[in-house]
């Protein structure tokens, strides 16, 4: 007979955190946050000095899997140029899910506005970590300006992933042809 450990109180304020901050925004209260989690205020601030913290502690333990769905693996040995329209294949993919909000990351900093705020700071690492991998594909598929072109391509996934995340832009198909139009002009392989 197998017993599944039932999940801590940090493991549960971390998912209420990540599941309720995403939906509703960053401006949750403490007592909905508690009560999703089936946890007493007391508890959570013997587990996060603040909310603050809670949120900033969601954000990083969720990144790596926010990187390991979009980006390919390490091993992948398709050229430069498939392995950054895999990104955007994967990210088109996503917006498709009826819940999609936008990247939490970018909604994070947007929600905040206080780029000082801890969670704010791994919003901005996460996004930068992005940029730097397309800054690094551009470079082995020969760019002419990898730096230019990852800022671009980190532009076309905000402002994509904006507009999926206010259903903007229903129709899919636009964001891999706009993609693909940047690599063209950069002359990337």
């Amino acid at each position: 007979m197998t017993t599944e450990a039932m999940p801590s109180s940090r493991e549960r304020l971390l998912e209420a955190a990540a599941t309720l901050t995403y939906r509703d925004g960053v401006n949750i209260g403490v007592d909905a946050l508690c009560k999703a989690a089936g946890v007493s205020k007391r508890s959570m601030y013997q587990l996060f000095e603040s909310k603050g913290a809670l949120l900033t502690a969601s954000l990083e333990e969720r990144s790596s899997v926010y990187v390991t769905a979009l980006l390919p693996a390490a091993d992948d040995k398709r050229p430069p140029r498939e392995r950054i329209l895999h990104v955007f294949e994967q990210a088109e993919a996503q917006a498709g899910a009826p819940d999609f909000q936008g990247c939490r990351y970018l909604v994070a900093q947007i929600e905040l506005k206080d780029p000082g705020h801890p969670a704010s700071q791994v919003a901005r690492r996460v996004k930068a970590d992005l940029t730097a991998f397309f800054r690094a594909e551009a470079e082995q598929g020969g760019a002419r300006d990898p730096e230019l072109l990852a800022r671009q391509l980190i532009l076309v996934f905000d402002g994509a992933s904006a507009r999926a995340g206010i259903r903007a832009d229903t129709r899919g198909g636009l964001v891999v042809p706009t993609v693909t139009t940047l690599l063209d002009a950069a002359d990337v392989r």
